[in-house]
This record gives structure tokens, sequence and C-alpha cells, in this order.
């Protein structure tokens, strides 16, 4: 495999994986939006910067909470 063919590959799954994580903060503000109603400003930017497990792990308790700081807890 050529070295171009490589660094194309790897680029594409760096691309992938982004989207999935794009997708995650999209759904869970989304989730969020429509359980709590309009976001402040420091929970987008916390949905925003957080990594793959945090997300999961929010978007798992939007669910159960009755609060928006019980996502978060």
């Amino acid at each position: 495999m050529e070295l171009e063919e490589m660094l194309g590959r790897k680029r594409q799954e760096e691309g992938r994986v982004q989207g999935r994580q794009e997708g995650r903060v999209e759904l869970l503000t989304k989730l969020l939006r429509l359980k709590f109603g309009a976001l402040d400003a420091e929970t987008e930017r916390r949905v925003q910067g957080a990594d793959e497990v945090e997300l999961d792990r929010w978007a798992e308790r939007v669910l159960t909470a009755e609060r928006l700081a019980d996502v978060f807890a």
C-alpha cells in the first residue's frame, strides 16, 4: 500500500470519527433542549467540549433526569 493511499484512509477514518462526535453533540443538544428548554452558553460550551464517553453518559441521563443539573451530576 502506498503512503498516499494510507494517508487518504487515515484522513477518511478521522473524518468519520469527527462526524460521529459532531452527531453525538447535536443529538444531546437537541435532547436537552426538548426536555429542559433553551440552554445557557455554559451548557452549550460544556457539551461542545465533551468527549465521546461524557456525551454518551449524559445522553443516557437525559432519560431519567428531572433537572438539567442531574444530567451533568
